[in-house]
């Protein structure tokens, strides 16, 4: 095994997870949420939101981002075989797991736990956030296949 192959390997697990997270929520954590009552949906949701700042998901997160972008490096250097492939998975994790989430599930959070009337919010909140959801989601699928291909 060479640095590269070892990479784009975890590269493909950390995407992979990261995509299993984001999932988990988009299949059943949200539809759980929004059959509560809406002030009760706006509290649990601001509740995972704290929580989701601390090193569990965030190490995730920076693994599922981090690994891809040093396996593209790794592979451009070395001039390894499938490197278009790992170029390819890091954009897409980096863009479609990290960006999409500073873009679009954080300003939307955000709003969430600034709002005024969170009932309300919340009722403005949910299918904004999972379309955003969904993205993160196939990102991180799509990023973990074409590592499984570069490596």
């Amino acid at each position: 095994m060479t640095p590269y192959t070892v990479l784009a390997g975890a590269a493909a697990v950390a995407t992979g997870l990261a995509g299993g997270v984001l999932y988990a929520f988009s299949a059943f954590v949200m539809a759980g949420l929004r059959r509560l009552p809406p002030d009760d949906g706006a509290a649990a949701m601001r509740g995972i939101n704290r929580d989701a700042v601390r090193p569990p998901l965030m190490a995730l997160l920076l693994a599922a981002t981090g690994l891809p972008v040093a396996a593209a490096v790794v592979g451009l250097v070395g001039s390894e075989p499938g490197t278009a492939w790992a170029v390819a998975g890091a954009v897409v994790a980096v863009l479609g797991v990290l960006g999409v989430t500073g873009v679009g599930s954080v300003p939307l959070n955000d709003r969430l736990e600034a709002a005024d009337d969170p009932g309300a919010e919340w009722q403005r909140f949910g299918g904004p956030w999972l379309r955003w959801n969904h993205v993160r989601t196939a990102a991180g699928g799509v990023a973990a296949g074409l590592f499984v291909v570069a490596g």
